[in-house]
């Protein structure tokens, strides 16, 4: 257990380079009204490393967010529009044969580069999305014989369509587990629509301007990791990813309602994700109500559900709600 001078010292580190999120959240206000939410969750995929999933109905400016945040962070960004008849050379890139020389020359696809925007992920073919696997996991692709890594930082910003399954590929299960975090975008309120009117209509673009950098998003990540969690924090963030797979050892009445739990790697990205929300929130070290606050993220993706609780219309967020109720808070 550090010494309070030490939590001090990361409490000093946090109030010092969480200036650079608020920078890129009143940049992205620019262009974004309201969604402070899903801002937040990508925000926190940037500051952990992790690829995010966000899942919503058309025009909920999904990709004009994205866009606007590898903008301010001066990244290099790639838009991959997916469709049926996506190739993965298209992704990765392919060989290319010189007449002039007789030989084969590498030609690098639009995955090169920091953050990747893969518009509407399930449309592709399983042949590409397996492509995009290897890109997620390992951070690099292979064509032909070679392997190249990818830049780094990298990060793939998903986005998918709930509404329209004509055309569409289920992703499997092993990518979706690639994913940090899956997060459901909303409609706006009354009062953001209207604001969004008065900002969109007969008005030109915003204009976004780069007001961070890569290497500040790298140093906050170092001190993200740095962040004090406590044991107890740590046990709970366990039990809540076990509850998930032996509820009756919790007392929790899902009896039925849950075929398989959540993987170990949600216990890893829960943690990473608790100590970024509470970076986010100034703070030096990780509270309960960062784990309540982010764990249907990191769980929502990683459960299925039986057929029972299909039938008794039971969502994964009913079951998350019953984690919440049953497994004990430190």
């Amino acid at each position: 257990m550090p010494v309070a001078s030490e939590i001090e010292q990361i409490n000093a580190r946090v109030q010092t380079q969480a200036i650079f999120v608020e920078k890129i959240k009143a940049e992205v206000s620019k262009a974004i009204v309201g969604q402070d939410r899903i801002v937040e969750r990508l925000l926190i995929g940037l500051l952990c490393d992790g690829h995010v999933l966000l899942e919503g109905v058309p025009g909920l400016a999904k990709t004009l967010l994205i866009k606007t945040i590898a903008t301010a962070l001066q990244a290099a960004f790639h838009r991959i529009q997916f469709t049926p008849d996506l190739l993965p050379a298209d992704l990765i890139g392919t060989l290319i044969y010189e007449q002039h020389t007789g030989k084969f020359s590498v030609k690098k696809g639009p995955v090169f580069a920091n953050i990747i925007l893969a518009d509407e992920i399930n449309r592709a073919p399983a042949k590409v999305q397996s492509a995009l696997l290897e890109s997620m996991q390992e951070r690099q692709v292979t064509i032909g014989d070679q392997t190249y890594p990818l830049p780094h930082p990298f990060l793939v910003l998903a986005t998918q369509n709930p509404i329209e399954q004509e055309g569409t590929y289920p992703l499997p299960e092993a990518q979706v587990d690639r994913f940090m975090i899956k997060t459901v975008v909303s409609y706006p309120t009354k009062q953001e629509e209207r604001r969004i009117l008065d900002a969109v209509a007969g008005q030109p673009a915003p204009d976004v301007r780069p007001v961070a950098t890569l290497e500040e998003m790298l140093e906050a990540r170092r001190t993200v990791n740095a962040i004090y969690m406590d044991e107890k924090i740590k046990n709970y963030i366990v039990g809540l990813v076990c509850a998930t797979r032996n509820p009756k050892e919790f007392g929790i009445p899902a009896d039925g309602l849950i075929e398989w739990g959540a993987s170990p790697r949600a216990t890893i990205y829960l943690a990473q994700a608790a100590r970024a929300m509470a970076f986010l929130r100034h703070r030096g070290h990780v509270i309960p109500d960062d784990v309540k606050t982010i764990a249907p993220d990191i769980l929502r993706h990683r459960l299925m559900l039986t057929y029972e609780a299909e039938a008794e219309e039971k969502t994964t967020e009913d079951v998350i709600a019953l984690l919440f109720d049953h497994v004990p808070v430190p």
